[in-house]
């Protein structure tokens, strides 16, 4: 079964990555898959697997989020900019 167990709100930057590995480190990761942007070279290299195809799932929950809950949408009436207000 496919789930999210942890998001971290932010960018793309080596800070945020460290912000989400701390949330999943109580779970029993067996693999990560990314595309192959270099701030992910700092993942275990037996457990990191990169590719279109291995992020098509989460690119697709991404814009299934941001089509149903309007704050993740930007540039519209209901953007928020408040992290607080993701949480709730």
């Amino acid at each position: 079964m496919k789930r999210i167990v942890a998001h971290v709100f932010g960018d793309r930057s080596r800070k945020t990555l460290k912000k989400l590995w701390a949330l999943l480190s109580p779970f029993d990761i067996q693999f990560y898959c990314t595309d192959n942007y270099a701030v992910y070279d700092c993942l275990p290299e037996e457990k990191h697997l990169t590719g279109k195809a291995l992020t098509q799932r989460i690119e697709r929950t991404n814009l299934t989020l941001r089509i149903r809950i309007k704050r993740l949408n930007r540039k519209t009436i209901g953007y928020s900019k408040s992290e607080v207000m993701h949480d709730k």
